[in-house]
């Protein structure tokens, strides 16, 4: 299962991964159209790139009463089914994450499918803050990383 990583330390805010997303989805481009988002904190001088986690126990999945939205068996992605979509916006109203949204018209619900496995605001974001990788190589990732990090206490604390 592959998922999308987002590294907001190499986010560059140039927003080529909105307008890529919302191009896929609707053939136009226009940021409000866009299942990612791309926040700006200018006191800090941070972006800050929001998208769907794909939560294993999805709130969004769980309000739905028509069952629009639910899990894929083979990729494991939640995807929206417009057909069964009866536009009660619940599913916005339960993401914490706010990856459910409106389209510009205020009248389609849309969320990341993660481009049925290939991701256009990946293949755009030049600063590789967004990767889509195998779940597996994210743990090992961070497995490292944090052995790396006891390594490095351990050194301090024998040195004095």
């Amino acid at each position: 299962m592959k998922v999308l990583v987002v590294n907001p330390q190499k986010c560059s805010g140039g927003k080529s991964c909105e307008l890529a997303c919302s191009f896929e989805k609707t053939g136009r481009f226009n940021l409000v159209d866009s299942c990612i988002k791309i926040h700006y904190f200018p006191e800090e001088i941070r972006f800050i790139p929001t998208v769907c986690m794909q939560c294993r126990d999805a709130y969004c999945v769980q309000v739905c009463p028509t069952g629009a939205i639910e899990r894929n068996g083979d990729d494991g992605v939640v995807y929206l089914d417009q057909d069964k979509c009866i536009g009660c916006k619940q599913c916005i109203v339960a993401c914490p994450w706010g990856a459910v949204k409106l389209d510009h018209e205020g009248k389609t619900l849309m969320k990341c499918d993660a481009c049925g496995g290939d991701p256009a605001c990946v293949k755009v974001c030049t600063s590789e803050a967004l990767q889509y990788v195998d779940a597996d190589e994210v743990v090992f990732s961070k497995q490292r990383e944090t052995a790396e990090r006891y390594m490095e206490i351990a050194r301090e604390i024998s040195r004095g």
